[in-house]
């Protein structure tokens, strides 16, 4: 801090220096202003005198020549007599003095003041004010900030900008780019991006008239009018973003050619005005055409297609010259955004709202009819498989989309990175077979999907990730389920019990487990998963079989807020605010993602230390430079160690969890200490099981891709995912000791409600332990 306010003062200091330096000269220029002033003034004056002293020359020597000419005439006429002769008649003679006229000039001078009678003065003598220090130095600091900044600064940026601005005459001159290797955490290789890339220029006149209108009329409407840059466009971009609107694009198709191919990624106003300079440079270099057929070969159209004939040949299998109008509008869409809106991509079908809107605004500006966009629109794309060789793709993508958000789209696509990650190609391919194995053997169960995911809760490693059955199935295997919004079910109530334990509630807290009704439009009547109320039972037998009316009730008590608040702090990222949702979230009806869940009993698994996943262990660039290293992951309590501890004691109870689901059931892992919960959500939509041990996370769901239900057939916890979890978990621990839960320190335990029970130290007060409690199952009446 004292360097900052040494910094602060220093440059005050040199204002204030400059603006006495700029005071001194303007002194100075005043001050020879001053004397050239005085000086003309008194050549002025001399001038003056000079000319009247002429005057008065001149006309003493024609006064003196006019006297010789009488005293002649006088001589010649008193002696002609004499000698008999008469004198004749001499006319006036006019004097002309053509000399006045040489310095007849006007000359306006100060007319000369007569001196004042000398006053004596009386001597008063003034006292100043001592000023502040701020105030006596308040103008050479403003002097000298408006000097530095207009003759300074503003010309030395100026110069800095052109100094470091790249010559567009190199858009013609770039090196190929450089392929980017995804690995796995034993050094084998996953995925090249760009590897088999397919750049072919193309001219101009072989791109069709529709590809050309389509990119004009969605990306740069008035290109051919512009100067390289839309005024308009910017202030407008400008505007939306600082009013929190969704963001707009604002530049023109020569600055997205600058940025893509000159420029680094990053988002600054330095290089906005480096955009806007470098374009204004490009058009007074290169034709409007030459732009263009530029543009068309140098961006970046998604995956392995830089430039339209590549992405041509990528997407539909065909040259660029035999692309229709659908296909152009497809195309002409994909700049903007390529990861976003490509079919291969975690949305993919994002691209047809894309197309749609390309279309829409080609008819708008007149380049095609309403009939040809509703024929363009009925059109069915067919879209050629990805050729590029790739394991764990849903990982790979996953990864990819990662890159792109941290180090941008051309660094990731061209720099030639060498990315290894912490995925285990070999568990990979192990979990990916049990996931297709298990979902082709409960096809009777009407589920056709199903996905999983490994970590390890301490350091957020990726071990496996298998996003579909199948990666390949055209009927939405490119679809990452475990980056996808689902309903959680009651695999959401560890968040719910985690707020509770955290606000006065026991494992021991006796709730009640009986029929009731809110008040709401409509009412609102929970039932358990299997139609029977169970009358008081411990909060330890209630969580672990999953009854959903004592997680309601205990909800009631709590508050949503504090539910909400909760499982945002555990991980949760798609939560809003708590008036949004109703007492059914503690049940799943909020939508989340797998790995937002994998985070929240990753954070229970690691005592109540949440590690957000990365699964990036090392990044390097093309001449093996270190970018990034995973180091020591960052930790953050939120939830206190022995909340933690008693959640995952209570999910690890197999005794606990007998009444719902037996002692046999595919949740229980023989001879190893490991904590699961379940969860399903209305009409059996989604199923879930998700279960850890402090160095192994394992969550599973199955489900279908459309949200149809499931077989009603289908037994949370002995059906669906739970043989899926249990295959995959046996896996991880089939060479492994068992590892039980270490008790806290601020853990006590006290015989309660018939058995040893674990308390936070300051709870084990809280409830009448002499209570018994007698589980039953009291069928609902229908």
């Amino acid at each position: 801090m004292k360097l900052f306010l040494d910094a602060i003062v220093l440059i005050l200091n040199l204002l204030i220096k400059i603006g006495d330096v700029v005071l001194l000269v303007i002194k100075f220029f005043l001050r020879i202003i001053r004397l050239a002033s005085k000086k003309l003034k008194t050549s002025f004056k001399r001038i003056k005198i000079a000319t009247e002293r002429e005057k008065q020359d001149i006309s003493g020597r024609y006064a003196f020549r006019k006297n010789q000419i009488l005293q002649t005439k006088q001589n010649v006429k008193f002696s002609l007599p004499k000698l008999g002769l008469t004198l004749p008649k001499i006319p006036k003679i006019k004097l002309k003095l053509p000399a006045f006229k040489r310095f007849s000039f006007k000359l306006k001078l100060p007319k000369a003041k007569p001196k004042p009678k000398k006053v004596k003065k009386v001597k008063t003598t003034v006292v100043y004010k001592r000023p502040h220090l701020v105030r006596l130095r308040i103008k050479y600091f403003l002097f000298g900030g408006f000097f530095s900044l207009i003759f300074i600064f503003l010309p030395l940026l100026f110069l800095i900008f052109l100094q470091n601005l790249p010559n567009p005459k190199s858009l013609s001159l770039r090196e190929i780019s450089q392929t980017t290797k995804i690995y796995d955490r034993n050094g084998t290789l996953l995925y090249q991006i760009y590897a088999n890339e397919n750049r072919t220029l193309v001219p101009l006149n072989l791109i069709p008239k529709d590809l050309i209108n389509a990119t004009i009329a969605i990306e740069d409407k008035d290109f051919y009018k512009n100067p390289g840059f839309d005024a308009n466009a910017i202030a407008r971009a400008a505007i939306a973003d600082l009013s929190g609107k969704p963001i707009q694009g604002g530049s023109t198709i020569t600055q997205q050619l600058i940025k893509s191919t000159l420029l680094t990624p990053e988002i600054s106003i330095g290089r906005k005005i480096k955009e806007i300079i470098l374009a204004v440079w490009t058009e007074k270099t290169y034709t409007k055409d030459e732009i263009l057929q530029m543009y068309f070969n140098q961006v970046p159209y998604g995956g392995t297609a830089w430039g339209v004939e590549a992405a041509s040949e990528v997407y539909f299998g065909k040259s660029v010259k035999d692309l229709d109008l659908a296909e152009s509008a497809f195309l002409a869409g994909m700049p903007q955004a390529p990861t976003v809106y490509s079919p291969y991509g975690e949305n993919p079908n994002l691209w047809k709202q894309r197309q749609k809107d390309v279309l829409q605004k080609m008819q708008d500006q007149d380049y095609i009819s309403q009939n040809q966009l509703e024929n363009a629109l009925s059109e069915d794309l067919s879209f050629l498989p990805p050729q590029t060789p790739i394991y764990a793709p849903h990982f790979v993508m996953y990864v990819k989309d990662l890159l792109i958000k941290k180090y941008g789209l051309p660094l990731v696509e061209k720099g030639g990175l060498s990315v290894t990650t912490s995925l285990d190609l070999k568990l990979q391919d192990e979990v990916q077979n049990i996931v297709k194995t298990e979902v082709d053997n409960d096809f009777y169960l009407h589920l056709t999907n199903g996905a999983a995911l490994v970590t390890n809760p301490k350091n957020g490693d990726i071990l496996a990730m298998a996003g579909s059955r199948d990666y390949n199935d055209p009927n939405g295997g490119n679809v990452n389920l475990t980056t996808s919004l689902r309903q959680p079910g009651s695999s959401i109530k560890v968040v719910t019990y985690a707020a509770a334990l955290s606000n006065g509630f026991t494992a021991a807290t006796i709730l009640d487990d009986s029929p009731i009704t809110f008040p709401g439009n409509p009412p609102y009547s929970p039932v358990n998963y299997d139609g029977a109320y169970h009358g008081r039972i411990p909060l330890r037998i209630a969580f672990a079989n999953s009854f959903n009316i004592p997680a309601v009730k205990t909800l009631q008590k709590i508050g949503i807020g504090n539910m909400i608040d909760m499982g945002k702090k555990m991980g949760i990222t798609t939560w809003g605010e708590p008036n949004q949702y109703g007492l059914a979230i503690t049940l799943g009806a909020a939508e989340v993602k797998m790995t937002d869940m994998a985070t929240v009993y990753g954070a229970v698994a690691n005592s109540g230390n949440k590690v957000a996943l990365d699964p990036i262990l090392k990044i390097t660039d093309y001449q093996g430079n270190l970018v990034y290293q995973k180091n020591t992951p960052e930790e953050k309590s939120v939830i206190d160690e022995g909340v933690a501890f008693i959640i995952s004691n209570i999910l690890s109870d197999n005794l606990s969890r007998s009444f719902e689901f037996g002692t046999n059931s595919p949740l229980n892992i023989p001879n190893h200490t490991v904590s699961v919960k379940t969860g399903t959500s209305d009409n059996k939509r989604d199923n879930w099981t998700i279960g850890f041990t402090p160095a192994r996370l394992v969550a599973v769901w199955v489900g279908n891709n459309d949200n149809s239900p499931m077989s009603q057939s289908l037994a949370s916890g002995i059906t669906g995912a739970a043989p899926i979890w249990n295959k995959i978990m046996t896996t991880l621990l089939g060479n492994v000791s068992d590892a039980p839960l270490k008790i806290p320190d601020d853990i006590i335990q006290k015989p309660c409600l018939g058995r040893v029970e674990y308390f936070v130290k300051g709870t084990e007060g809280l409830v009448n332990c002499n209570f018994i409690a007698t589980p039953s199952a009291i069928p609902v009446n229908r």
